[in-house]
């Protein structure tokens, strides 16, 4: 099979191996759809994550979806939960499995990930997708699985104004859960032209672009005292602050962004004179089946945010292209000739 492995900063090779053979309790996927999320640039331009870095040349890839070849899934397409979390410890008994300390994460550290035409994987792990959705759509349940937890965490209500500071795949896609779960009006911040295009046709009201929302004027005309919840999704000093403006007294700050040097800072006169609450956002927990429902019934459209699919043989193009930021979510089919 078709391999791309990640051997360093920048540096993606693709090779030939022997296709996985499946262990007690896991079923084969043919690997048709592996969404580029945020992370994966990580790991690309910086060489890993805080103090997780390549130690080995790594498959990459956890945004992902395919056709089961064995197990009891065999022939339906389904979408793949890259945790594998220990299952035993305090966190995992008490619902928290994204904070496993021992979880195994596809493409992480030594467990390879999506970038291959095949993988093993735990069967209880693969949810099968009902008629009518793709490989790319269920490549993009894992983003949307993130989306939804942080909204679970953000404690929002109907009729609240949101604002989503950051407007890649995952910005977007909390655009549309805002206003899928009952928020009366949503307002975006983001920087790049297209992607302040993209946030208007996935519903946000008002759009603004960072210099404009620089300004605590504008939040006060637009928002009043502010934004009763407000998502951080870039990473960097800026949006935070930017996210702090935006939110009203007592509001709470979701920081969901990845920032690139392992730091955060924020003006923290703001944040306590206004009393909010920062709710750092990890992963995802058991979404699956609530991500596929959103879809399913058209609450959610995960499609409007894939603007390109490559091939594996074009995956070090497909990576440059994701982190220039050019269109949104990136798609590699490793079926793809």
């Amino acid at each position: 099979m078709r391999v791309a492995r990640l051997h360093g900063i920048e540096d993606v090779r693709l090779s030939e191996e022997d296709v996985p053979v499946p262990g007690p309790g896991e079923s084969l996927v043919r690997v048709e759809a592996v969404g580029l999320c945020g992370s994966d640039l990580h790991w690309f331009g910086q060489g890993g994550i805080g103090d997780a870095v390549v130690e080995r040349p790594v498959v990459p890839g956890h945004e992902l979806a395919g056709t089961a070849v064995t197990g009891p899934h065999e022939g339906r397409l389904v979408a793949v939960d890259p945790a594998i979390p220990c299952g035993r410890c305090a966190l995992c008994r008490e619902g928290h499995r994204n904070l496993c300390p021992t979880v195994q994460f596809s493409g992480h550290g030594t467990l390879d990930g999506g970038l291959r035409q095949f993988m093993a994987w735990p069967t209880h792990l693969l949810t099968p997708l009902p008629e009518g959705m793709t490989a790319a759509d269920g490549a993009v349940l894992e983003p949307l699985g993130v989306a939804l937890h942080a909204w679970d965490l953000s404690h929002a209500r109907a009729g609240a104004t949101v604002a989503v500071v950051g407007c890649g795949p995952l910005g977007l896609l909390l655009v549309q859960l805002a206003l899928a779960c009952g928020a009366a009006r949503v307002i975006a911040v983001e920087a790049l032209e297209h992607r302040r295009a993209a946030a208007r046709r996935c519903g946000a009201g008002t759009v603004l672009a960072p210099d404009e929302a620089r300004d605590p004027a504008v939040w006060q005309r637009i928002a009043g005292d502010g934004c009763d919840v407000s998502f951080e999704v870039c990473g960097s000093d800026e949006t935070v602050r930017t996210a702090l403006l935006a939110a009203r007294p007592g509001a709470r700050v979701l920081l969901v962004g990845i920032p690139d040097d392992d730091r955060s800072s924020f003006p923290a006169g703001l944040a306590r004179r206004k009393g909010l609450t920062l709710v750092l956002v990890r992963r995802m927990k058991e979404m699956h089946a609530r991500t596929v429902g959103l879809v399913a019934s058209g609450r959610i459209d995960v499609r409007s945010v894939v603007s390109a699919t490559h091939s594996l043989d074009d995956a070090p193009r497909a990576f440059a292209a994701a982190v220039a930021r050019q269109g949104l979510k990136i798609v590699i089919d490793p079926q793809r000739p």
